[in-house]
């Protein structure tokens, strides 16, 4: 059923005087701005920091947003957003695919801004270089890789023109089960301290994928991270439901690290590492968090999952038992599942291969609920873990395209927030497009904001605030990728902008546009 505009208009009718300006959560009357880049005229805006739910003109200039209010407005190009929402940019906090062509693709969905927080880049400021020289069509960010610096002590420092150092190097036990010394683990702290130093954006921990690391070397990390103010982004040691050694353990170590040093945790993909243990691993998260622990989480609406072949959980003593009693059937790649000879196949020659993992069945109501307890965990915000595309197992080359109809890569890397709003907010009516909202701009802001002061200008539609605008349209939004074919871009995204430049114009990407600016700790 379509929106009555009109009774939307009817909110602001009357008694408004003058130009109002919503400036955190606080109405005052200023002057008209002149000179202004863009007018959106008449949209449903709707602001998480302020809770504005109102009919709203805004006007943008110099990539910021200029005014907020009813009275009419010129501008060197106006959108009539009548009958469309318009809402902060989205967040992604957990965004592997950090090509050109990834965030084109998440730009259809959205995203505004795309942060690698849970593994992190090292080196840090030649990842930031290289993209910056490259140009990126969403702003972009990234933590220091903790992993990193460690296969660097462990197997030796990565040569500068191998890009697939990380993934050749993935199963290897050397650091993935061996216990730094102290002289090792100092010179791990130096690596992630200068990455801190180039502007990351905290410390990503992929313990999962080196379970055999000390949990003191953990909790040394953490302590970095605190002593600099910044977030750790943990990818928990376990996937399992079977003790020991479970993810109810391994969550159990995130909440210690944090409650002894005072850092501020952030839990990735709380939906998959919970498997069906989400309920107590929930409430011992909520308890912490209650009793002062800085902690947040995140979660995807997806039942699968995806990683490489090799990761050491699908290599530790029971684990088919321990995930679930899952069998290769469970695995997929470019959408067909594996049989258990390709399977061991794949193990022994390439650990390093991109799959598809199926976890919890969503078309059964009882699995549904176990990923709604994740995604509808108070504060919790929305990321996708989503990444590069690939073809017949190669990178696509990041300038590619449109996306070709076979390209692969999880669904959750093209449709995760269309998919989020348009089950949570319009089919099922669990959440509010308030709550949705912040959920997925507000909310990853929030996080951030106190360590990463650039946060403080994104996630909110108020004045000064950065002009990264997703206009969409409530009835039509909707996510096409599937796991069979997932190179199928989200609908209903009529605009993006990006500091304040028009990226998505009546649903079609700009490809000439390159306005993604750098999000550092600086």
């Amino acid at each position: 059923m379509k929106r009555d505009s009109t009774f939307f208009r009817k909110i602001l009718v009357g008694t408004i005087t003058g130009v109002i300006a919503v400036v955190a959560g606080v109405t005052e009357v200023v002057a008209q701005p002149q000179d202004l880049d863009l007018a959106i005229i008449g949209g449903r805006v709707i602001d998480p920091k302020s809770g504005t739910d109102a009919v709203l003109n805004i006007g943008v200039g110099d990539g910021k947003i200029q005014f907020i209010g009813s009275e009419a407005i010129r501008a060197k190009r106006v959108i009539d957003a009548e009958g469309r929402v318009v809402s902060p940019g989205f967040i992604d906090m957990h965004a592997h695919g950090q090509t050109i062509l990834s965030n084109r693709v998440q730009a259809l969905d959205g995203v505004t801004t795309a942060l690698e927080l849970e593994s992190g880049v090292w080196p840090v400021a030649a990842w930031y270089q290289r993209l910056g020289s490259e140009g990126r069509p969403i702003n972009y960010g990234a933590s220091v890789n903790w992993a990193n610096a460690r296969m660097a002590e462990f197997i030796g420092d990565p040569p500068a023109d191998d890009p697939h150092w990380f993934e050749n190097n993935f199963a290897n036990p050397d650091w993935q089960n061996s216990i730094s010394t102290p002289e090792q683990l100092q010179r791990i702290s130096g690596r992630v301290s200068t990455g801190l130093e180039e502007g990351g954006l905290g410390i990503g921990f992929l313990l999962g994928y080196a379970p055999g690391a000390g949990r003191k070397e953990y909790f040394h990390m953490t302590e970095l991270a605190a002593a600099s103010n910044m977030p750790t982004y943990t990818h928990a040691r376990f996937l399992s439901m079977l003790e020991p050694n479970s993810s109810f353990e391994a969550m159990a170590e995130i909440i210690a690290a944090a409650a002894g040093t005072g850092a501020h945790a952030h839990i990735v993909h709380m939906n998959s590492i919970s498997l069906r243990d989400i309920g107590p691993i929930s409430k011992m998260i909520a308890n912490a968090q209650n009793a002062g622990v800085a902690l947040s989480t995140e979660a995807y609406p997806y039942g699968a999952g995806a990683t490489n072949i090799g990761a050491a959980m699908f290599r530790a003593e029971n684990w088919r038992a321990r995930v679930g009693n899952i069998s290769a059937h469970n695995f997929d790649m470019n959408g067909a599942r594996l049989s258990e000879k390709e399977f061991a196949r794949l193990q022994e020659e390439a650990p390093g291969t991109s799959i598809v993992v199926h976890l919890l069945d969503t078309s059964v109501k009882e699995d549904q609920a176990l990923l709604d307890q994740a995604l509808l965990f108070p504060g919790g915000v929305i990321a996708t873990d989503g990444g590069d595309w690939l073809k017949e197992g190669e990178l696509l080359p990041q300038d590619t395209w449109p996306l070709p109809d076979d390209a692969w890569s999880h669904p959750r890397s093209a449709g995760t927030y269309a998919r989020f709003i348009r089950h949570y907010v319009r089919d099922t009516q669990q959440l509010s497009l308030l709550q949705a909202v912040e959920r997925v701009s507000y909310g990853p802001a929030k996080i951030l904001q106190e360590s990463v002061p650039q946060m403080r200008h994104k996630g909110r539609i108020e004045v000064g605030a950065d002009a990264d605008i997703v206009i969409f349209d409530l009835d039509e939004i909707d996510d096409r990728a599937t796991y069979i074919k997932p190179a199928s871009t989200s609908v209903g995204f009529d605009y993006v902008l990006v500091n304040g430049e028009i990226l998505v114009d009546k649903g079609v990407l700009d490809t000439r546009a390159m306005p993604g600016l750098p999000v550092r700790n600086l």
